[in-house]
């Protein structure tokens, strides 16, 4: 990289010269550092994008933010540092923490090297015994990463405690905003003031958590889907983790994330470093709807992310559960096969001795008793109907029950001795150590290439309490080799296709999306439950990323009953998939599935790469999800009522990101009149959709600004609006 900084120098000869400014710029964010002569950089500014700075701008912008020393505290002003101490004048929770022996671990850095351009910053700087890389890079869709690499150069172990990354935010931020949740409604919002002090979110489950934060946010007073100034932060890690808020008196208000390490976890030895997950960093003026925009575009120009389309998915999980019949799920096959699936996924059940989720689970070979050819016979079927198969594992986890765990007691990651309580009556298996990755890659590999496997679902059915090796804590050292485990997967077997799923959605993040192809957002299939759930995945996850699946007519988590049309358009708008009984279903369900899969089959393309709006919709019973293609000729819009409104007309929606100078035709993909009370638009396309009647076309500035009239619709049902530019 060239340096491409720009030194302000003093106002009087012979003064010392001042700091460099380096600015990173990208899809209309800037980020600005001070780069003083010594020690570590400070982010003078992160938001709206400034422009480039020469030195007298730089030097003025610099005197307009300097800091005053504050009364009743330190007699000069200090630097709140990219990894804020106590050495600086920072009170808060500290960047970094640890010790070297009895010492505690407070460095004073010193700068040795800089390096950057536009988009990247890579500083150097030493202290005694030790080195620090900070990593700053700002992609193209403005998402900023920050990374933290610290060397041991002494002669004494480090032991850390904490290694996290912080940015300023805006002294306007008001409110804070991440998640929570549990087992089938996972990643609920919560919100409050910022108040001051610093304040942690700490997840310690070993895997990111049905109650992850997911995204930590602070956003001006009233900030939501589509208005707002925010800053937000995603920690790319599966393990455990912190996501922290620091609003201090004497300083400014800092966002920040980093692994969350248990005593004594991480020892950086001489001569060795550690590297922390990245750490993403988003600003928005246009709520949340801007930053969900800009995650999906960073997460789309990943190089390893899918491009193909993603096929229809049938899992068998809620169709059979244990019950593994060759001639049912043959039958299922050709059904599934009739309808449009074009990707069967076998769930749990097929493996030795696992006939319920008591045993088997470590033991990764086929079960003679059900399978006495092996799954040949219903993979040779699958195939022959033109579909790709696909495999459940859990290969991290293990059953007391098992050959596996009577042979190799000692692989657990968690002690039986320790009398560790199970959980689904498993346990977990420590992939650090290399017996255990070596045997669990080749167990894996064989099925992969026996089967020739186009899809593994991943599973991860336990938090991974009381994880340890040799009386040490273990989580951080075990998510990674997990990491490791699923690339070496991938690079034996390039084609492989692998879904990280954990219990549903409790493994949703970044860092495991470096080496799958999708998530299970939750367990439930429940329509009504799922609108919550995939609207805050999207905040993160573009929809090709999620699945989304048809249940059946009663949902196996709530028990409550839905009809096909709202689950159809709910899973519309993610990774379309299946998990229901075909053969119990109905000639007009499955006709009406049919219909379903062919609408989700010709607009995934739009979907998978659109922009994803979520405007509001005047009528608190209702939510609006909005897919804009890129060069704004189509757009899909799925309206769903949850509950019953205050308003007996329908109310005018909105739709955002379309061209006011394009006329657009309307028309309903799923070939349906959503109630018999529509507006006279949609019993038009209703009647003649693609037709050239005028009535069924609406010029886009006027859907834009003025809106369009959705049906009145009843509670749990939806409509799905197609646009089309004729012009």
């Amino acid at each position: 990289m060239t340096l491409d900084a720009t030194e302000v120098t003093g106002t009087e000869p012979g003064t010392d010269p001042g700091p460099l400014v380096h600015v990173l710029r990208a899809a209309g964010v800037g980020v600005v550092i001070a780069l003083p002569q010594d020690g570590l950089p400070e982010v003078v500014h992160w938001g709206r994008d400034i422009g480039p700075l020469d030195a007298d701008d730089a030097r003025r912008l610099l005197r307009s933010v300097a800091r005053p020393a504050s009364p009743s505290a330190l007699d000069a002003p200090w630097p709140l540092t990219v990894l804020p101490g106590e050495h600086d004048g920072w009170e808060g929770r500290p960047g970094l923490a640890g010790h070297v022996g009895r010492r505690a671990l407070l460095p004073r850095w010193r700068r040795t090297l800089v390096q950057g351009d536009e988009r990247h910053l890579r500083i150097t700087a030493e202290a005694a015994g030790l080195r620090v890389v900070v990593g700053l890079v700002l992609d193209a869709s403005g998402v900023l990463r920050v990374e933290h690499e610290l060397h041991n150069t002494g002669a004494e172990p480090v032991d850390l405690a904490i290694l996290e990354a912080t940015m300023p935010v805006g002294d306007v931020a008001a409110e804070v905003l991440d998640f929570s949740g549990r087992w089938t409604r996972e990643r609920t919002p919560q919100r409050r003031p910022l108040t001051q002090g610093s304040h942690a979110r700490e997840s310690r489950r070993g895997r990111t958590g049905h109650d992850s934060p997911l995204v930590l946010v602070l956003g001006t007073a009233g900030f939501d889907d589509t208005r707002g100034e925010v800053w937000a932060a995603h920690l790319a890690w599966s393990g455990d983790a912190v996501h922290r808020v620091d609003a201090l008196p004497e300083s400014r208000t800092l966002l920040g994330a980093g692994p969350l390490l248990r005593p004594g976890e991480i020892t950086v030895d001489p001569g060795a470093s550690f590297r922390t997950p990245a750490a993403l960093f988003v600003w928005s003026d246009e709520g949340f709807d801007g930053v969900g925009r800009r995650f999906h575009r960073f997460v789309r120009g990943r190089a390893g992310h899918p491009r193909r389309p993603r096929p229809v998915t049938l899992n068998t999980w809620e169709a059979v559960y244990f019950d593994h019949d060759l001639g049912k799920l043959q039958r299922l096959a050709g059904l599934a096969a009739d309808v449009g699936v074009e990707r069967f996924v076998l769930d749990d059940g097929w493996f030795l001795g696992r006939r319920d989720d008591s045993a088997g689970l470590g033991d990764w070979r086929v079960d003679p008793e059900p399978w006495p050819d092996g799954l040949h016979p219903l993979v040779d079927v699958v195939r022959g109907h033109g579909m790709e198969f696909g495999l459940w594992l859990e290969p991290e986890m293990v059953s007391l029950d098992s050959e596996l765990a009577r042979e190799h007691p000692d692989w657990l990651l968690q002690p039986i001795e320790n009398e560790v309580r199970p959980w689904r009556n498993q346990f977990v298996l420590d992939v650090s150590r290399p017996e255990v990755f070596d045997h669990l890659l080749e167990a894996v590999s064989a099925l992969v290439a026996e089967y020739r496997l186009d899809y593994v679902k991943w599973d991860q059915n336990r938090d991974l309490i009381e994880a340890v090796t040799a009386g040490r804590a273990n989580v951080h050292r075990h998510t990674e080799a997990v990491y490791r485990l699923l690339a070496a997967l991938r690079a034996r077997h390039p084609g492989l296709e692998i879904e990280a799923c954990a219990s549903g959605g409790a493994r949703v993040d970044l860092g495991v999306l470096e080496h799958t192809d999708r998530v299970w957002a939750s367990d439930t299939n429940d329509p009504v439950e799922r609108l919550a759930i995939q609207r805050w995945t999207e905040l993160l996850l573009p929809p090709e990323l999620v699945g989304t699946h048809v249940g059946p007519p009663v949902a196996h988590t709530t028990r409550r009953a839905t009809e096909l049309d709202l689950r159809i358009a709910v899973a519309l708008t993610g990774h379309f998939g299946i998990e229901w009984d075909l053969t119990a279903g109905t000639p007009e369900e499955l006709e009406r599935l049919r219909d379903g899969i062919a609408a989700y089959r010709r607009l995934r393309p739009l979907l998978h790469t659109g922009d994803v709006h979520h405007p509001p919709t005047g009528d608190a019973g209702t939510s609006a999800t909005v897919v804009v293609a890129p060069d704004r000729s189509r757009a899909v819009v799925r309206v769903v009522r949850s509950v019953t409104g205050d308003r007996a007309l329908p109310a005018l929606l909105r739709v955002p990101g379309l061209d006011p100078a394009r006329r657009y035709r309307v028309s309903l993909p799923l070939a349906a009149d959503p109630h018999r009370d529509a507006p006279p638009l949609f019993a038009a396309t209703g009647e003649a959709a693609g037709s050239a009647d005028g009535a069924a076309v609406v010029p886009g500035a006027a859907l834009g600004a003025v809106g369009l009239r959705l049906p009145l619709l009843h509670p749990a049902h939806a409509v799905v609006v197609e646009l089309d530019a004729v012009d």
